[in-house]
Parts: structure tokens; sequence; C-alpha cells
């Protein structure tokens, strides 16, 4: 099987084009986890499948590291457009902005002139205050939490008490761990479910962020600087008072390598 490696920050995915044919068997979890592992097969956060969609550019299937279908990915729709214009695949639209279906709905992209790509995030439509924390989604669930310094945090335990406490156990939950650097300028480090451990890069945890300080800020639009572990990012957004809209999520999608493997290799 031909596969394509591709980062947003240092989020790191595996990509399969699978226009022609679906590349696995039916129960293909483990063998997902596999590609995915670090040690024993390729190595990434993620894995994407793009195929053929009746009424948009393409369709996004996503997979987190453990092998399990996940919710959206915000780093791996930006990195699954610049592999789409890898193919060769236009945009069909005469605005120059890709549409895509991926497990939340439709989505816009959009390739700047700098090879940055610019995504569309759906709408917020609340942010839940707990305590001095914050519980959203934007296309994934989020729990953020507000701290004067992220290099301070021991991630791994202090997630682990809020992902596997008892609201969260079952399904699991991505929590962030956020410090203002200044108004419009964050600090982030995220531990991703389904990958369960922290990431470089999380694309809708940087969105979450982006909005729980726009509520903060008040209505208006925003544009804010994430720090990433493994670079920068961007969120642009309009907060009305109630919801965020024109979520736009923005940065590198790079290129890393492409190959074979031999799938007969893997036992599943």
């Amino acid at each position: 099987m031909q596969f394509w490696k591709y980062h947003g920050a240092g989020n790191d995915f595996i990509l399969i084009d699978g226009r022609k044919e679906w590349p696995f068997e039916a129960s293909h979890y483990e063998l997902v986890a596999q590609l995915c592992h670090r040690r024993f097969g390729i190595g990434a956060d993620g894995l994407m499948v793009l195929t053929h969609h009746p009424s948009s550019d393409f369709e996004m299937h996503y997979y987190n590291s453990d092998g399990r279908p996940s919710s959206m990915c915000g780093n791996g729709g930006r990195c699954i457009v610049a592999f789409a214009s890898a193919l060769g695949i236009s945009p069909a639209s005469s605005d120059g902005l890709y549409r895509f279906m991926a497990v939340d709905g439709l989505h816009r992209a959009l390739i700047l002139d700098d090879g940055q790509v610019k995504l569309e995030m759906l709408d917020v439509q609340e942010v839940e205050r707990n305590n001095d924390d914050y519980i959203l989604d934007t296309g994934s669930p989020h729990y953020v939490r507000i701290v004067d310094d992220v290099d301070d945090i021991d991630i791994v335990p202090e997630a682990h008490q809020i992902r596997y406490g008892e609201r969260f156990s079952d399904e699991g939950i991505n929590v962030n761990f956020v410090q203002l650097v200044d108004e419009c300028s964050l600090s982030i480090r995220t531990y991703e479910r389904g990958v369960e451990a922290e990431t470089y890069a999380c694309g809708t945890g940087v969105v979450a962020a982006s909005v729980v300080q726009a509520s903060l800020m008040g209505a208006g639009n925003h544009r804010f600087h994430i720090a990433a572990k493994g670079g920068p990012l961007q969120v642009d957004l309009s907060w009305d008072g109630q919801r965020a809209r024109s979520i736009w999520l923005i940065g590198g999608a790079s290129f890393v390598y492409k190959g074979f493997i031999e799938l007969d290799e893997f036992h599943t």
C-alpha cells in the first residue's frame, strides 16, 4: 500500500488515497493502530483516507492512532487539503475554496500563496464554564484550563484526572492547558484522547482555546496567535456574545515523505 506522511505544526498523519478502492478490510482498527505505532509501524498521531464524495471535492475519513474512527481533526483537515492538491484534485468551485466532507459536516479550505492552509471550522454553539475551566465542542470535545505557565504542567497525570474522571471516562475528552501570553497570544499544550498522550499540536484544541479567550474578551472579530509545541498556528473568528462563527484555522501543512508498506507484514 502506498502512503504519504504530512504534519501540521508537528501533528503528524499517514495519508492514503482511497479513491479507487478502500484500503482496508472491514475490521481494520488494529491494522490502523499498528501503522500509526511509532516503533513497529510508520508512526503518526492519526491516519486519514481520502475518498470521492458525490457533492464535494473529496471526503476525509479520520482515525486516531488507537485505530478507532474519531471526531474532526483540524490539523488533519489542513493536511488532507494539501494532500488533495498534491494528488491533482482542484476545487470544483470558482472561488478557489476546497469543499470536503468530514465526520462533523462540510468544511471549506484555501491554500494560501505561502503554502499555509486556511480551514473553516464549524460554528461553536456553547461554551460551558466548569468552575474556572471551560468545556466546548469544536468538532471534537475539549476541556480548556488556563494556567500561569504551560511549561510547569506535568501534562499526562494532570490530563488523566480530567480525561478519565467520572464525567468523561466513557467517551473521553481532549484536555488543553493554555497560557495567556497577552490578550491575543496564547501558548498551549494538549493531551489528545485516542492518542492518549500529548501531541505537538491540536487544531481543534487551539480553536477551543481561542473561542474561550474570545468569550472572555467580548463580542467582535478576533485574531489569535497560538504557540503549540510543534509550531505556530493562527485562529480568526467572530464572537457574538453567545457563539463563535466564521472560525478559520490557519497554519502550515507540510509533506514529509511517501513510500510503500507491505500490509502482509502486519498480523491483525
